[in-house]
């Protein structure tokens, strides 16, 4: 692996001992690849996805920034239709900003308090 993947990778562990989701504030946690982006709403003391979304059915020619702003929303209104409105969020070892703050300030838009 090379360096930056182990150092997020590192980065995560360390989050990862302080971000717990639990049935009333699940983890909100993001992963980025250098084309698409997704995002989860984990229970992590059963271990089950409640909601998520992702890039990939987004077919427009927009900019990856955009496309964070729309999976943001719809993650927000999924974890919503399913009843939760509180999360953690878990940013997952990648700096905040750019495409994930996009995708946080979209999701508190749309109604989840973190």
């Amino acid at each position: 692996m090379n360096q930056k993947i182990e150092r997020r990778l590192k980065i995560k562990a360390r989050i990862r001992t302080i971000v717990k989701g639990t049935a009333e504030r699940p983890r909100l946690t993001v992963f980025r690849s250098n084309s698409q982006i997704y995002a989860q709403v984990i229970d992590d003391n059963k271990g089950v996805t409640l909601a998520s979304a992702s890039s990939l059915a987004i077919k427009d020619q927009i900019t990856k920034t955009e496309k964070a702003a729309i999976v943001g929303k719809a993650v927000a209104e999924a974890a919503l239709k399913v009843g939760v409105t509180a999360v953690v969020f878990d940013r997952n070892g990648y700096l905040y900003h750019g495409r994930v703050k996009q995708l946080a300030d979209a999701a508190r838009e749309a109604g989840l308090n973190f």
